[in-house]
């Protein structure tokens, strides 16, 4: 559906070129009132402001500031209800996750993209005057990128549902969810120029997404000095947060890093993670050490179990020598795990950490 769907902060307004650059984006002129688009899509004005209000669009009162592309929108999502596909608090959820994605989507492009692009090429050119050609032939190309993008997103998000185990795994799973956090981020606030502090955080947004991606998790948000990621695989999160402290110690312009993950049920809703498992990986983060990766006794116990770290350094010295007498390969383990200090939690009890570290290959952990 096409979610220009009212750019409701469209809201009334004067201004000749925001009225021509609307008219390019949505591809039609205002000509309906809110109460005439819902009217006219044969939805309940109580519905259609719910819808508009999820999306994220203001209240606009009776100005005549909708489209053609509101009114089609609206009766498609009225149509999923009407045919039993979606129940109505799912169309709403529906539009209010689009809106909410999209919505950031248009921001970051404004501020990141176009402010840049938009400088005036040559003395004595208004950005207004740049703006508009600009757009016109912008809008095709981010419009196929962003349905090509959302479309791959869609067909790796279905193949996990798919493989999910039973019904109750699709939305309640067992993940593991990680945390990556900046120290000191807040002195940083204040110490650093806005500008610079901006450039730091979109280095770090940048890098932890690219980590993330390259080694099989899905980065769920971003929180400026905070990334949340998640894996369905213990090795994989584990593998995603060293790389991150790793690459992060190396770049003398980012502050110390720490990461904190925990494995077990998590509640999907909208993009997002939920639940005791989540609270237990901020949790973990918080008392990290700086530069070091924290994970709770569940995803230990799951690395051991899947042989990617001994159940000791004693235990797999004793395998070492063992394999070298038999003239054999010892088992190769990539992380090894140290128990740290029991301490209460607040919510959680008492939760006792182990420390996550690279494993030399054919070597004890350091």
């Amino acid at each position: 559906m096409p979610h220009h769907v009212v750019e409701h902060t469209a809201e009334p307004t004067d201004n000749p070129l925001a009225i021509r650059l609307e008219h390019l984006i949505l591809g039609a002129e205002r000509q309906y009132t809110p109460f005439q688009a819902a009217r006219t899509a044969g939805v309940s004005m109580d519905l259609a402001s719910r819808f508009w209000r999820a999306m994220g669009f203001a209240d606009i009162g009776q100005a005549k500031a909708l489209t053609e592309a509101d009114v089609l929108a609206l009766r498609r999502l009225a149509g999923l209800v009407e045919a039993g596909l979606l129940s109505e608090p799912m169309a709403v959820q529906v539009a209010r996750s689009t809106g909410q994605t999209t919505a950031r989507l248009a921001e970051w492009q404004i501020d990141s993209f176009l402010e840049g692009l938009t400088e005036p090429p040559e003395p004595g050119m208004t950005r207004t005057e740049v703006t508009y050609p600009l757009v016109e032939l912008l809008l095709p190309e981010l419009e196929e990128f962003l349905v090509y993008v959302w479309r791959r997103q869609l067909a790796a998000a279905t193949g996990r549902v798919v493989q999910a185990g039973d019904d109750d795994e699709m939305v309640d799973r067992r993940l593991c969810v990680g945390f990556a956090d900046l120290v000191g981020f807040t002195r940083l606030t204040r110490r650093l120029e806005e500008e610079e502090l901006g450039e730091l955080v979109e280095a770090f947004e940048t890098t932890a997404a690219d980590l993330v991606a390259a080694h099989g998790g899905r980065l769920i948000k971003t929180l400026g000095d905070e990334v949340l990621f998640a894996a369905d695989d213990a090795g994989i999160a584990a593998e995603i947060a060293l790389r991150l402290i790793e690459t992060m110690t190396h770049d003398e312009t980012m502050p110390a890093l720490r990461v904190g993950i925990a494995f077990g049920t998590v509640t999907t809703r909208m993009g997002d993670v939920f639940g005791t498992t989540v609270n237990l990986a901020s949790r973990l983060t918080s008392i990290a050490p700086r530069d070091t990766v924290l994970v709770d006794g569940a995803l230990a116990e799951e690395l051991i179990r899947t042989g990617e770290a001994p159940e000791s350094e004693a235990l797999a010295a004793e395998e070492a020598a063992t394999a070298e007498k038999e003239g054999a390969e010892p088992p190769a383990y990539r992380f090894g795990l140290q128990p740290m200090w029991q301490r209460p939690v607040r919510g959680l009890g008492v939760v006792e950490p182990w420390l996550l570290a690279r494993r030399p290959a054919g070597g004890t952990q350091e």
